[in-house]
């Protein structure tokens, strides 16, 4: 039986839907599916329906076939040859700054071996049912759904009976908004703000990690800070604005195929760009992605810091900063606010809300990093819960936000529908 089904016969796998599935029904489908023939490259299209999708790769990987997670079978037809030598998963991503997609490649190896660290950091065993909050062909809840059949547990996308969830800080925020009644939350793709992870403190144990799809685990919470990831080594290099975070780890994808930020050393560490820095007592910050920096009057900006101060501001439930070309700065900074629902509620109209983000963004922020363009809208996300700023830039630049908000004034425009954009988190 595949090494990720641990769990006794007779114990529910998978809960999606409203059906059931034990592991020895879903050992005997495993052993039973029907893959395409020849040796290929496998596909599992976004949309495939839950049971259906771990029940290939499980067969894919039990019978030593590569499958493409989240492309069908004509994208699995183009990476022919391209793939490389012992790749089991191969994971779409297109990430939150847009633009083409990549393909991660990773032995199954690189995931199984994080399996126990993170079982025994989050205390997850054989009687929790954890709740997965995204599509499987993202990788990170992929992977949850995976790391919960490997520890015993039952994985699906009901919140009834979860005791664990596994969550981006946007879903957190919603679920905790609504009620959220679950022992332990596993937060990860992107940054939360000071007052989220209090408030979930405040209410469940909390497990933040830092990863990347190419990298898998890098680092997990400690305190306010982060520590390396129980086999991961960490390092700090010089670059362009700022020191990028270098990892080395049994985790680390094999290569990104078709673009992305994946760099690799002689000595076996690898980024992807991000950047980081380090507090007195040796806890580790990660700042945000370099090729997120907005470059303004000689400044860099980097959008992951000057979001994570205007998320933590009462009333915003999300915020998106890009850069827009600015022949006197070369670029200008620009700021999508999503208010929360509980701001709103009530209140005869949304200036004085409005007012008092952009107040509070004057007192959190230097000069160089304020918005000199505010829009006051839903911020768009990719399909695993990540800002999507790809799609922001490519709104602004369509003049399809509507009308900004004035720093000095407030006039709402009606809101403009943003599609959203596909991608991944680690």
């Amino acid at each position: 039986m595949s090494e990720w089904l641990r769990g006794s016969p007779g114990a529910p796998a998978l809960a999606f839907g409203g059906d059931v599935v034990r592991v020895g029904e879903l050992a005997a489908a495993v052993a039973a599916a029907e893959l395409p023939p020849g040796e290929g490259l496998i596909g599992c299209p976004a949309g495939m329906p839950p049971v259906e999708l771990v029940t290939t790769v499980l067969a894919a990987l039990e019978r030593g076939r590569p499958v493409l997670v989240g492309g069908g079978p004509e994208e699995a037809a183009g990476l022919d040859g391209r793939l490389p030598e012992g790749t089991a998963l191969a994971l779409r991503t297109s990430g939150s700054s847009g633009g083409a997609s990549t393909v991660v490649a990773r032995t199954e190896a690189s995931w199984l071996a994080s399996a126990a660290p993170l079982a025994e950091i989050a205390g997850i065993g054989v009687s929790d049912h954890v709740a997965v909050t995204g599509p499987l062909h993202v990788s990170m809840h992929l992977y949850a759904t995976l790391h919960a059949l490997w520890a015993g547990a039952s994985a699906g996308d009901g919140l009834r009976d979860a005791s664990v969830v596994h969550a981006t800080p946007t879903k957190l925020l919603r679920l905790l908004d609504d009620g959220l009644d679950v022992r332990t939350a596993v937060v990860a793709g992107a940054a939360m703000s000071a007052s989220l992870r209090d408030a979930a403190r405040a209410r469940l144990r909390l497990v933040e990690y830092y990863g990347a799809a190419e990298l898998s685990f890098v680092a997990v919470g400690r305190g306010d800070g982060l520590e390396p990831f129980p086999g991961a080594e960490l390092t700090l290099r010089d670059a362009a604005g700022g020191r990028e975070l270098w990892a080395r780890s049994p985790y680390l994808a094999i290569e990104a195929i078709g673009g992305g930020m994946l760099r690799r050393d002689a000595a076996g560490f690898a980024t992807v760009g991000d950047l980081a820095d380090t507090a007195s007592d040796g806890r580790l910050r990660v700042l945000g992605r370099g090729d997120a920096a907005v470059t303004t009057a000689g400044a860099t900006v980097l959008a992951e810091h000057v979001e994570a101060v205007l998320t933590a501001l009462p009333g915003v439930a999300a915020a998106a900063v890009v850069g827009e070309p600015d022949e006197l700065l070369g670029e200008r900074v620009v700021a999508v606010v999503e208010l929360s629902r509980l701001a709103t509620d009530g209140v005869p109209g949304p200036d004085a809300v409005q007012r008092s983000v952009i107040e509070g963004a004057r007192i959190g922020l230097e000069p160089a990093e304020l918005p000199r363009r505010w829009y006051f809208r839903a911020v768009p996300r990719t399909d695993s819960g990540k800002v999507a700023r790809g799609a922001v830039r490519s709104a602004l630049g369509a003049g399809a936000l509507g009308i900004p908000v004035a720093a000095g004034h407030s006039a709402l425009p009606a809101p403009v529908p943003v599609a959203p954009v596909e991608g991944e988190t680690a």
